[in-house]
């Protein structure tokens, strides 16, 4: 674990592998934190250097400041060129899971010299509706999100792991319940405004999608519209899967990355 300064906020990042090797970044869900692709690394150590870092309030990345009233996906890309940046690499793979591929849309539209591949998984184009996620933020900053998470944690896993691994989805319950409220409140509010229908049609960069069968939050079919306006194939579907597969099948997660990303 490292930390780097990058417009006056500190990130939590984690460099890892030869440096030889080309670079992936990954880039984690709302409410979790770089931990989720823990059992992915070995599998991708074997090809690349990997670097993952913390969202704004999570992990232990520092809050979004008091000053700034608004985070766009173009500060999130900023993070991730800069965290590149600091690793020397001129381009790289990404992967990211919900906002994380929210992420990649926006490096995929605006930075598309640096990216080599990109799999997102369990995202879209438009994620959810405006007023839901006014609802969510409204709701984390009147409640805070040390209540909130056991709720908004179940809605992560698929039925299969939820009834098989009670003990994973506590853990990431408190794990998402020591976010900051603030940060993850803003980034509600940026997913309320976030919308790339119009703007992957010139996309060159080659593009994975996959999505979870059991995924309440992104299910197949906003993965398949993000397939059609980005003009992508068909996503792969994880059976028995839902919102995070880097934690729930990391294993074939990482099958997925190797073959489309090497």
């Amino acid at each position: 674990m490292a930390f780097y300064r990058h417009n006056g906020r500190t990130l939590c990042y984690r460099l890892l592998g030869e440096a030889a090797k080309p670079l992936l970044v990954l880039a984690h869900p709302l409410g979790m934190n770089q931990l989720v692709w823990d059992e992915m690394l070995p599998a991708l150590l074997a090809t690349f250097r990997v670097l993952t870092w913390d969202l704004p309030g999570h992990g232990d990345s520092a809050d979004w400041p008091e000053a700034v009233d608004r985070i766009t996906p173009e500060d999130l890309a900023g993070e991730a060129l800069a965290l590149a940046d600091l690793a020397g690499a001129e381009t790289f793979a990404f992967a990211g899971t919900s906002i994380g591929g929210v992420i990649g849309q926006q490096l995929l539209t605006n930075h598309a010299g640096r990216l080599t591949g990109a799999v997102l998984t369990n995202t879209g184009a438009v994620i959810g509706t405006p007023d839901s996620w006014a609802a969510r933020a409204a709701d984390v900053l009147q409640k805070g999100l040390a209540r909130m998470a056991p709720g908004i944690v179940t809605r992560w896993f698929g039925p299969a792991t939820v009834a098989q691994q009670p003990a994973l989805v506590e853990g990431w319950a408190i794990a998402a319940g020591r976010g900051d409220d603030r940060s993850y409140a803003l980034l509600c509010q940026m997913l309320a405004d976030t919308d790339f229908r119009e703007r992957l049609g010139q996309r060159r960069t080659p593009l994975t999608l996959v999505a979870g069968a059991d995924d309440l939050a992104t299910p197949p079919e906003s993965l398949a519209t993000l397939a059609e306006c980005a003009g992508a194939g068909a996503p792969i579907i994880l059976e028995r899967i839902g919102h995070v597969p880097s934690v729930e099948c990391p294993a074939v997660l990482s099958e997925i990355l190797l073959s489309h990303l090497s």
